[in-house]
């Protein structure tokens, strides 16, 4: 039996959760801490660029500083045998493609508590100058207890630190949930974020991507052109104002969307708390902070697609969760119907009070008039 992989003699590599284009996914022990964790495992040939393990390196420091409960922790990021790597918070669970993969697509109420989540996440993100440029259902991983956590922003680059007239030489993203300005080379916005969450809600809600193509460039076209097919056909469950939302995340132009996530999570509490057919969301403390329109890029430089092997969370078999702790919503007809021998004694008893004062200034007005003005 071969003897176990241990990187920089600290974390030793037991399992592949997934492999992907650029990087392959591990949980493994860190020996020192004695403790599971989740190691990335970069290419070796992007490994062997000097500029790259640089800004990599920039990208694991600014990620490492998140901390949020929506989002996976960066533990560490190291080199190793001319390979980087970058240790994260591990993760029980799967990724909501995963999930969609088995169950076609989720019910409206815990499709919108999990976005609810991951727009908490990504906001956080966004506030601290950080986009994350590849919000996709993979990297979207839901634990047993149905706590939505966002992986890979290792892979974004901090805003601060980039121009912002900078353009990519390469598309950003993955194509099938990029942003009309990702598909046309345009540096990513915290918008961007937001129309990416936007196809991803799509999906939750209807099992189907709003563009698909048999090529690259013409899911580019579509995403900068074409109107995405109205998702109340593909689901009548779906509530028109929700409907209505969820079509202007999907706007082409950035301005014409919600800003930052923050933003578009605290529409999707409002929609609950008005909605009487759907349990209001215990959501996050979103920010009010001023949102930034400024255009910053990011770099998007991993599409692997971990934790594909971890079992799914057993879910009912009506696509329904159960019972969350949700804040229920009034009967708006119950808050206007009133017993019409109730009593409003407060009222009842300035009522009174007003009465006896007025009452008790008439006479003493009278005196005074006839002290100055005697009938003889």
């Amino acid at each position: 039996m071969a003897d176990p992989i241990v990187l920089s003699n600290r974390y030793q590599l037991e399992e592949n959760l997934g492999t992907g284009g650029m990087a392959m996914v591990f949980r493994s022990h860190d020996l020192m801490l004695e403790r599971t964790v989740a190691i990335k495992l970069l290419r070796a040939d992007f490994s062997k660029d000097a500029d790259f393990r640089e800004r990599f390196r920039q990208e694991a420091k600014a990620a490492a500083n998140l901390s949020h409960p929506n989002i996976v922790t960066v533990h560490d990021f190291g080199l190793d045998t001319d390979q980087l790597f970058i240790v994260m918070e591990y993760v029980p669970g799967t990724n909501i493609k995963f999930i969609l993969q088995r169950r076609g697509r989720f019910s409206v109420d815990e499709a919108i508590a999990l976005m609810v989540q991951a727009c908490a996440g990504v906001g956080y993100a966004h506030r601290a100058g950080l986009v994350h440029c590849d919000v996709k259902p993979q990297n979207m991983l839901v634990t047993p207890d149905r706590r939505l956590k966002v992986v890979d922003f290792g892979i974004a680059r901090a805003l601060a630190s980039i121009l912002p007239d900078e353009r990519a030489e390469v598309v950003w993203g993955s194509p099938q949930y990029f942003s009309p300005e990702q598909a046309a080379g345009s540096a990513p916005s915290p918008a961007s974020d937001v129309y990416s969450l936007g196809v991803v809600l799509y999906e939750m809600l209807t099992g189907q991507l709003p563009f698909t193509a048999a090529s690259p460039e013409e899911l580019a076209r579509l995403h900068r052109e074409i109107p995405p097919p109205s998702p109340r056909k593909l689901n009548p469950a779906i509530p028109p104002t929700l409907e209505q939302i969820l079509l202007k995340v999907l706007s082409k132009e950035p301005s014409a969307r919600y800003r930052t996530a923050d933003q578009f999570g605290r529409v999707l509490v409002s929609f609950t708390q008005q909605s009487p057919i759907i349990p209001a969301v215990p959501a996050p403390q979103f920010s009010r902070i001023q949102e930034q329109d400024d255009t910053h890029p990011t770099t998007s430089q991993a599409d692997t697609e971990p934790w594909q092997g971890v079992v799914a969370p057993e879910l009912p078999p009506d696509n329904r969760p159960p019972p969350p702790h949700f804040v229920p919503v009034p009967d708006p007809a119950r808050m206007t119907a009133r017993n019409p021998l109730d009593i409003d004694w407060i009222t009842l008893l300035l009522g009174l009070l007003a009465l006896i004062a007025v009452g008790g200034l008439m006479p003493f007005c009278l005196w005074v008039y006839y002290s100055r003005n005697p009938p003889f």
